[in-house]
């Protein structure tokens, strides 16, 4: 028999500086998680379980979402 283990389902957010933290499993917007961390949308890509995903994308449980800062120039 498995057992819900809260601490298990918790969601992993790498910051382009390499920090690592952790958020409750509750859905968020990626806008949302973003926003947590005052993290330009404009200026990052952010990935999903390894998947590029939009900022309307709702992330939850224990995904992993890493935020991975993009320069351009002209």
């Amino acid at each position: 028999m498995i057992l819900y283990d809260p601490d298990h389902y918790r969601m992993q957010v790498i910051l382009p500086d390499k920090s690592r933290h952790t958020l409750p499993p509750d859905p968020l917007d990626i806008r949302e998680i973003l926003n947590v961390f005052s993290c330009n949308p404009t200026s990052v890509i952010v990935i999903r379980n390894g998947t590029v995903v939009p900022e309307d994308f709702i992330a939850r449980g224990n995904d992993e979402i890493r935020i991975v800062s993009v320069s351009h120039g002209g």
